[in-house]
Parts: structure tokens; sequence; C-alpha cells
């Protein structure tokens, strides 16, 4: 077959491309070896969500008392849990099928290579190869999870995001190596459950991607719900021990063992950049990851590369968003598009992490801003002084803001407590239209929420506090 565009991989990244493709007049197909939606919606983004409200909805009927709510010998039933999880995963997967066909995409179900100019080979599950020709051919074949030499993945000892998803029973005890979100998002779940969790992490400090006031606060909310952390270490071996595992865990003051049922090896991602016809074409990569310019383009003409497989955040919205402005600069050279697309601003990407409490920041941290010379103004606002987080019972954690002391522009926000993935937005946006803290402290926010802590925490930072 003939197509305009096709698209390797269907996760947030590729199906949006197609979808994007097929609405700006391309003629679109989209090859995947696996399911629809790609490892977020079936191994990644979605199905998590699933395990960690279950684990937020055991964790209210442990704590139900304090809401004048008696409820007793409440259980997990850790196969239903995980099967809700997958059923969830299923759903949403087959929307993008429904999406796949609303949009006339052609599925090309397998193996996907570039095997010349213009040219895609798809190898299906049978090993039989059919050749698509394609005048632009966009990769977006996501990433998977990375390995240390020394914590190869087995599926039974050592174990990774996928098979933490589907583990058969509960462990009584786990240690998970690497405390980014999959890490404390896995470590919270389990630990909720009932699971005896330990995370071990290289760097002094857990999420250490956030601001460092978040990784405090985090680190005392988790010791205090029994986890343990270690930081400054790093698991050297693990080996098999009877129905469990040692580890070999080296530490600034020496080397020590911990024994768990099980290792859950978090220690980020490989983009999947082999086998796909790079070498073939020449197409040029870094440190891992396909280097393309500000469109999307590789240094071949006609293949473009979004997603975790180029540099810059490995995230979904991001994906997503590249996608579509991979899409319509194509689109603009073909003059089926009227503008060419905005470039995307990689320092206000919004970051969350969806543990509980969940995480989320965008633009500088504090320590970030300083060192980029700023002069900042720095406001906290926490949400034990919020009347909404007081009548839900959710006061743990914090607003950060960081704004620069001569202009006003708002450099960053860092947050940690309930519901905060769904307040970062405001920031983005913000900044984005290089709003002023006056802009911000002079639009009414509504009362009582957790968003308006927000606009607390820049009174804070300006010396106008009103709720603190």
């Amino acid at each position: 077959m003939a197509y305009d565009v096709i698209v390797i991989g269907s996760g947030p990244g590729g199906y949006v491309a197609a979808i994007r493709a097929s609405q700006l007049g391309f003629k679109t197909a989209i090859v995947e070896r696996e399911s629809l939606g790609g490892i977020c919606l079936n191994w990644g983004c979605i199905p998590t969500k699933a395990l960690l409200k279950t684990a937020q909805v055991f964790e209210y009927t442990q704590h139900s008392k304090d809401y004048g709510i008696t409820v007793s010998d409440a259980q997990v039933d850790f196969e239903a849990v995980i099967k809700r999880s997958r059923g969830v995963a299923d759903k949403m997967s087959r929307g993008v099928q429904f999406l796949m066909k609303k949009n006339k995409i052609d599925v090309l179900m397998g193996n996907g290579k570039v095997k010349s100019k213009g040219q895609v080979e798809v190898t299906d599950k049978d090993g039989k190869a059919a050749v698509h020709e394609a005048k632009h051919i966009i990769l977006a074949t996501g990433a998977r999870a990375r390995e240390l030499p020394n914590l190869k993945i087995d599926g039974k000892n050592v174990i990774g995001y996928r098979e933490a998803m589907v583990l058969p029973k509960q462990p009584k005890s786990m240690i998970v190596v690497g405390s980014g979100a999959i890490g404390v998002e896995f470590a919270y779940f389990y630990a909720t459950l009932g699971t005896k969790v330990t995370i071990v992490e290289f760097l002094p400090r857990i999420v250490p991607v956030e601001d460092e006031d978040i990784s405090k606060e985090l680190e005392k909310i988790y010791k205090k719900k029994g986890i343990e952390i270690m930081t400054n270490a790093s698991v050297e071996a693990v080996e098999a021990a009877g129905n469990g595992v040692k580890a070999k865990v080296k530490t600034q003051t020496g080397e020590i063992t911990l024994e768990a049922d099980v290792v859950l090896s978090a220690v980020g991602i490989a983009a999947n950049i082999e086998n796909i016809g790079l070498e073939g074409m020449g197409i040029k990569t870094d440190k891992g990851r396909v280097l393309v310019d500000k469109y999307y383009q590789t240094n071949v003409p006609g293949v473009y590369a979004i997603g975790d497989m180029v540099p810059g955040q490995a995230l979904a919205h991001v994906a997503s968003k590249e996608a579509i402005v991979c899409v319509e600069a194509i689109a603009y050279n073909e003059k089926k598009y009227a503008h060419k697309p905005a470039t995307i601003d990689y320092m206000n990407i919004p970051g969350c992490t969806y543990c509980a409490p969940e995480i989320a920041s965008v633009g500088y941290t504090e320590k970030a801003a300083k060192e980029a010379g700023y002069e900042v103004k720095v406001g906290k606002f926490p949400f034990s002084a919020s009347g909404k987080a007081s009548a839900a019972g959710a006061t743990e954690g914090f607003v950060k803001v960081i704004f620069d002391a001569k202009y006003g522009e708002w450099l960053g926000t860092h947050m940690i407590g309930a519901n905060v993935t769904e307040i970062i937005a405001e920031t983005v946006v913000a900044r984005k239209l290089e709003t002023t803290y006056q802009e911000v402290l002079d639009s009414i926010h509504p009362h009582p929420t957790m968003s308006e802590s927000v606009k607390d925490a820049i009174e804070v930072a300006y010396g106008e506090a009103i709720h603190l």
C-alpha cells in the first residue's frame, strides 16, 4: 500500500500523530506490534493510576474513623485489584481502536522497520513481511525499562514495571531500586496494601529531579507510612534465597544485605531504537536517542521521530504535543496547513508523579533559578492552612512558587499534596502567557479549593499573606 504518512508505534505520540495527520488530509497508516495505545495506555500511565486509586481507596478505609465512618475488616483481594487495572487498560486500548476507525487510519499489526527511503517493512507475528510506501515516516517507538548490568530483570527475582502490574500474588516485602516517578508510585501502592517496602536510591535524595523541599517532604511522609528509605546507596548484586532474594546494598558506611520477596528495578527507561532501520538509513543518534530538529525531522529527509526516543522529557503529554507539532509542520510544508506550528518550550513542561501525596512541578527549581542567575522571591503555603484540605482530611504537603524578583516573572511551581496534578496547569498556562505575579493575584481563585493555595503561596512570596 502507498500512504502519505506511516507512523511506527501507537503510544500517545504515535496515535496522536496518526489522528492529526488524517485530520489534515493525509492518507495514514499506523504500525503496532503489540496493543494500540502503546506502553502508556497498556502498561504505564493508565493502569498504574488504576492501581494507585485502589491503594487510595484502601487507605481511606484504614482512616475512615477520621471521617466519622466505621469500616470493619477491609481486605485486599490482590487478584481483583490487578484485574480491575487490566480492565481499565483494555478499555482505553479499545478506545484507540475506535479512534483509528473513526479517522480512517489503517492499522498494520507487526514490527515496523524503515527499509529504505519512503518504505516501511511490517513483519507480522507469523514472520510474513509486507512493504508499504509513504512520503513521510514518523518513528514513535517509545521506550522500555532500563536495565543495570548488575540488576538484570528476570521477571521473578528482579522485576520491571510490567511485572509489577500483574504479579500473581502480593509480595510480603519488596525492594524498590530507584525513586523516580515509577519507583515512588509502586512503593506507595504496595506499601499501602501491606507490603514492607524499602526504597534504595543512588542519589542523595528521593525524587531527585524535583525541588529539594519536595524531596524532603515526600521522604518524611513515606517514612511515616513505614517505607524504609536508603539514599546514597546502590544495589550491587541480587541472588535468589529460598522463596525470595538477597540484595547486597552498598552504602556510605559499608555494604549490607537486604532480604525481600522481590526486587523492583525502577532505574529509568531506555529508548526503543534497535531494529527499526536507523543504521541502514544512517539516521543519527546520541546517547541512545534519535537526533531531530525543532520540528522532529531526523537528518534523513522524510523520516521523523517523536516521544521517548528523542531528547527531552520522556512524558506522555510531551510525546502527544511533539506529534502535533511534527505533523502540522509536515502539513504546512505540503500546503495543507495555514501556518508553521509553534515549537515546544521544554522549560514549561509539567511533571506529575501520582503517588500519595501527589507531586506536580513545572519550570525552575529554587536551586536551578539561583544557578541561572535570578534573584528570586519564594513563597510556600502549607495545605495544613487550607480550609478545603482540612475538610478533605488531606493536609499533607504544600505549594511552593518561585518568581524573578526583578520583573515578577513566574519561574516555577512545585507542589506536593492531594490532587496537585490537577492544579499545575494554571502555572503552565500563566508561564506561556508570560504572566507576572500581579496578574495572578488580581485573578480571583474559588474558595474553598486546593487550587487557591497557589494564590496564597504567591501572597507569601510578596509579603501579602492573608491566610498564613
